[in-house]
């Protein structure tokens, strides 16, 4: 009984001293990753248990040829022990990080949705107050003039198209979100693709006096869905009219690089604050103080900070992806897509 317990209390020494260093070692790697503790623990287990049988077998005074069996064997135990578990483990950490960018992911989405429910309220029951006011403003008969009358139908006209524009971004976000959405990819030339979101964004940039440069030649062919590209091209178009101010310039330009081809749209807006940079492509995300567009851009496509959202996810859906960085006079937006 007493050799027994002589050799319980050898193998507890040896097996708290590597525990002691082992719990030094894991304080001061506190800050590291949970691959890097497993692997202290795990290491800090087995060599515990192969000293401990150590000391136990040195204290036994076995034949020299005993005590290299048991050495050999307790080496062999620690590798296997060490191999097995060191893979199991970094499974277990990759899971535990896994689920706990899961749940950010997921509440990230969550906000992102009670965010969008609210500020698409806001921008829908805008605009509806002013149509029902001029509704019964004209049902009423309170407005007589033949000018105002048609000034309220033009301003009708225009809310409801907004309207209908906000609507049809919000179904674009929803297929998009929900993995609905399909592309039937073929080789689409670009030129072709800006040539027509160049047509339909010149009025409003008429308007406000910006001057839209686009290259003559040079245009790649992508492999790409015709109208979702003609989606991304626009609304990163109407995006920087929006924002630059008058009498300012939005460049349009692209060109090849080994299999993928680009697209950029610079503008002359002065710039994007560093910290919104990273959230300019979030859902509803606008970067205004207010939440409703300011004067001459309710017709510029604005619609709910859902524009930029819509191209990200476009993009991605073509295997792409899309940047954008600050230049000297504005920001550049780059998309790069597969070429055909």
């Amino acid at each position: 009984m007493r050799d027994l317990l002589l050799i319980f209390a050898i193998s507890l020494g040896a097996a708290l001293a590597i525990g002691l260093a082992g719990a030094v070692l894991l304080r001061a790697l506190r800050r590291s990753s949970i691959t890097v503790h497993l692997s202290v623990l795990l290491t800090t287990t087995v060599v515990a248990i192969a000293v401990g049988v150590m000391a136990v077998a040195e204290a036994m005074f076995l034949s020299p040829h005993d005590l290299e069996v048991v050495l050999i064997t307790v080496a062999a135990a620690a590798v296997v022990s060490l191999v097995v578990g060191g893979h199991f483990g970094r499974r277990l950490a990759l899971a535990a990080v896994w689920r706990d960018q899961a749940r950010e992911r997921e509440r990230q989405l969550e906000k992102g949705r009670r965010d969008l429910v609210a500020w698409v309220s806001h921008d829908l029951r805008t605009p509806l107050a002013g149509l029902r006011a001029m509704a019964e403003a004209l049902e009423d008969g309170v407005v007589r003039d033949p000018d105002t009358v048609d000034e309220y139908h033009r301003r009708i006209r225009l809310e409801t198209d907004r309207m209908t524009r906000l609507v049809d971004d919000l179904f674009e976000l929803s297929r998009i979100n929900a993995g609905a959405l399909r592309l039937s990819l073929t080789a689409v030339p670009l030129g072709e693709v800006v040539s027509d979101a160049l047509a339909s964004t010149i009025p409003l940039a008429a308007a406000r006096r910006i001057k839209l440069v686009a290259s003559e030649s040079g245009w790649p062919t992508v492999a790409a869905s015709e109208p979702e590209l003609a989606r991304v091209v626009t609304n990163l178009l109407l995006n920087a009219v929006r924002y630059t101010p008058e009498d300012g310039t939005v460049r349009i330009e692209a060109g090849r690089e080994r299999d993928y081809a680009w697209l950029s749209v610079a503008d002359t807006c002065g710039g994007i604050p560093p910290a919104d940079l990273p959230r300019l492509f979030d859902v509803a995300f606008r970067g205004e103080p207010a939440r409703t567009p300011g004067p001459g851009n309710g017709s510029g496509g604005a619609s709910g900070g859902l524009g930029l959202a819509i191209v990200h996810g476009l993009v991605e859906a073509h295997r792409g992806r899309v940047e954008v960085s600050n230049t000297a006079e504005g920001c550049r937006f780059v998309v790069r897509l597969v070429a055909a």
